[in-house]
């Protein structure tokens, strides 16, 4: 099968060995997979990843394990992108996306989604609503890593968050942390990326503009989500938190930044790290429109311009950018 591979020093569309449905595995036919800033990170050395890149996908179930396939052959389906043992004490508490011994699709130890073909365990799939279309879909596991926050903080009218950031990740979190009711303004440096969100009703600021304001007006938020993608985004949040208020950590990058840690000691700041999370609940709101994605599209590539597909995600001011697998 034709791949989008990642060797370590090079980015290259080339034959792949495709991958067959075996015990808990399905195989799908990749219908549109999604370029995740994850994925710019880790052709910049994040993870070590060596392999198929992309975690975020639809696909269509195309085989199966046996007593299973029945009923989801020809499905359209997306997949929760961490590989669990099922059998250590994190699994069977519950914790799968902690299992010290998992895959991650597309970022450790498991080919991704950029590619004709794709084996994902069973187990992981969630159907896509007939009425979404793969477009909005393929948006799925970013929606539910921002829904993730509402998983670990109970959020009200009364609380104020500011989202830092106004890249992909961080338009989709101003808009699930909306739905909850919160008092959300999001932050970021795009005067056109901003406007979706106000168009939205979402309020915002340019950065410029933000910090310009007194010091008492921006240390005074409860919870402050740091989605910058940049290694100084802890430090502008530091910025924003209220004495023991809430930072929730969603960027990984490839670069280790320098932290001074007092402020979260003097102001008795929780900091509270938020990853993968729930895929119900993310298609729901995406099936419903509380979540809008249609605009965040910015360009599509077939697989076999992968590479190129890459480098216009890495283009300052490029939101989402989709590559046809199918």
């Amino acid at each position: 099968m034709q791949a989008l591979v990642w060797d370590g020093s090079t980015a290259a569309v080339g034959e792949r060995t495709q991958p067959v449905a075996r015990d808990d595995l399905a195989l799908l036919r990749v219908r549109v997979a999604g370029v995740c800033s994850t994925d710019l990170e880790i052709v910049k050395g994040y993870m070590g990843f060596r392999g198929v890149l992309g975690h975020e996908f639809v696909g269509e179930v195309v085989d199966g394990p046996k007593g299973w396939i029945e009923g989801w052959e020809g499905a359209r389906a997306v997949g929760e992108i961490n590989f669990a043992c099922a059998s250590c004490a994190s699994c069977t508490r519950g914790l799968e996306r902690h299992c010290p011994h998992r895959r991650v699709l597309g970022i450790l130890d498991a080919d991704g989604a950029m590619a004709q073909y794709v084996a994902v365990p069973s187990a992981n799939l969630h159907r896509v609503p007939e009425s979404l279309a793969d477009e909005a879909a393929v948006f799925t596991e970013p929606v539910a890593a921002a829904w993730e926050i509402l998983e670990q903080l109970p959020l009200g009218p009364e609380q104020r968050c500011v989202v830092l950031g106004d890249g992909k990740l961080g338009l989709l979190i101003a808009q699930v942390l909306q739905s909850s009711g919160a008092r959300v303004l999001t932050v970021g440096r795009h005067a056109g990326k901003l406007a979706l969100l106000s168009r939205l009703g979402i309020e915002t600021a340019l950065l410029d503009a933000w910090r310009g304001r007194a010091r008492a007006e921006r240390h005074d938020t409860d919870v402050v989500v740091e989605a910058t993608g940049s290694p100084a985004g802890f430090r502008l949040a530091l910025e924003a938190v209220r004495p023991r208020g809430t930072i929730v950590l969603k960027s990984t990058v490839a670069e280790a930044p320098s932290l001074d840690l007092s402020p979260v000691v003097i102001d008795e700041i929780q900091v509270l790290g938020s990853r993968c999370g729930p895929f119900a609940p993310a298609l729901a709101a995406l099936a419903a429109g509380r979540v809008r994605v249609g605009e965040l599209i910015h360009d599509r590539f077939d697989l076999a311009d992968g590479a190129r597909a890459l480098e216009r995600a890495a283009e300052p001011g490029v939101l989402k950018v989709l590559v046809d697998c199918a």
